[in-house]
């Protein structure tokens, strides 16, 4: 059978995430002069409830599967072991309706696999990069997606940057959303400006953003204006509880979160959801409000699971939400 055109093609690290249940009585959150800790007991046995194992998890293995829910087609570039895990990874994307031809297996590697110690409705993560080869796959004409998400990589993908950009540069149909990780934040703005010059959608919460900037975290205004000058044209600050904020350049708008309809079961994944989530509904024609709306949905929906993809939710089940929101939850132009 033929295969379709890639609608959307995420790249950046997958990862498996092992989540650890940890009994509210055994941890507790202590606070000194670098933020909130997680403290457990040391040099003995501590209980836990239980755990979960979640594979093809990460920024863009995330936003691959929120694209194949919403109706995309959808793939993924990114690197495995030869291992079980690898296999694993491969096989729940597969599951999940994600192109795997581009994910490369790298023989005698190890697949990334990360602890997280779940705490509450939060989490800890215990992270380790495994260190790849990563060559820029040599795509067929058919082959060229509309859209590129790009995302988390590790420390070892520096070179692999600028394989990116030049391929971006080369082909100047396909449009960028860059949803920057550690990394590519801590590399700085100037050392991806190409990058940043051919983004037509940046998305990152607002401590990223003030990072990225050098702009001030409380002036949202300051921040679209640093952010846009270099070069994205519609950018998207997401703020936890607080709601987000988007810019196309000309408007810009505050959104509330969609409200919860429980409590948070666990947090991981909301801002890959809302990020992905955002671009979606762009890539559908919406605007960058009808945007707004779409995007918290699937954030809110996502917290009420496990792991980052378990509450993903289709067209349909986005549409079903909007129907129920309060006359609060929409979009309000603040400039």
């Amino acid at each position: 059978m033929a295969q379709k055109q890639i609608d959307v093609l995420a790249v950046g690290d997958v990862v498996t995430d092992a989540f650890i249940k940890l009994l509210d009585e055994q941890a507790r959150v202590e606070k000194d002069d670098k933020g909130p800790r997680l403290s457990l007991p040391f040099a003995t046995k501590v209980p836990f409830d239980h755990s979960e194992v979640v594979e093809a998890v990460g920024n863009a293995g995330n936003a691959s599967v929120v694209f194949a829910r919403l109706g995309f087609s959808s793939a993924l570039v990114a690197n495995v072991g030869s291992d079980q895990y690898g296999r694993d990874i491969i096989a729940a994307l597969h599951k999940n309706d994600v192109d795997t031809r581009f994910v490369h297996i790298n023989p005698g590697r190890k697949s990334n696999y990360h602890y997280v110690l779940w705490y509450k409705e939060d989490r800890t993560i215990l992270i380790k990069h495994e260190e790849y080869a990563y060559h820029w796959p040599r795509f067929r004409i058919i082959d060229i997606p509309k859209w590129v998400y790009f995302s988390s990589l590790s420390q070892h993908a520096q070179e692999y940057h600028d394989q990116i950009m030049e391929w971006l540069e080369g082909h100047p149909p396909v449009k960028l959303a860059f949803q920057p990780g550690t990394f590519q934040i801590e590399l700085g703005a100037h050392r991806l400006k190409r990058l940043y010059a051919r983004t037509e959608i940046l998305a990152l919460n607002r401590e990223e953003a003030a990072t990225v900037s050098g702009g001030k975290p409380d002036d949202i205004d300051e921040l679209f204006d640093r952010l846009h000058a270099l070069g994205p044209k519609i950018v998207v600050i997401s703020d936890g509880p607080r709601g987000a904020y988007a810019s196309d350049g000309q408007s810009r708008y505050k959104m509330p979160i969609y409200p919860d309809p429980k409590p948070p079961f666990e947090r991981t994944g909301a801002g890959d959801a809302f990020s992905s989530t955002f671009v979606a509904a762009i890539m559908k024609g919406a605007t960058v409000e009808g945007a707004l709306l779409w995007a918290p949905i699937n954030a809110m929906s996502v917290v009420q699971k496990v792991g980052a993809q378990a509450g993903l939710l289709s067209v349909h089940q986005i549409d079903q939400y909007l129907r129920l929101a309060p006359s609060s939850y929409h979009p309000e132009r603040i400039r």
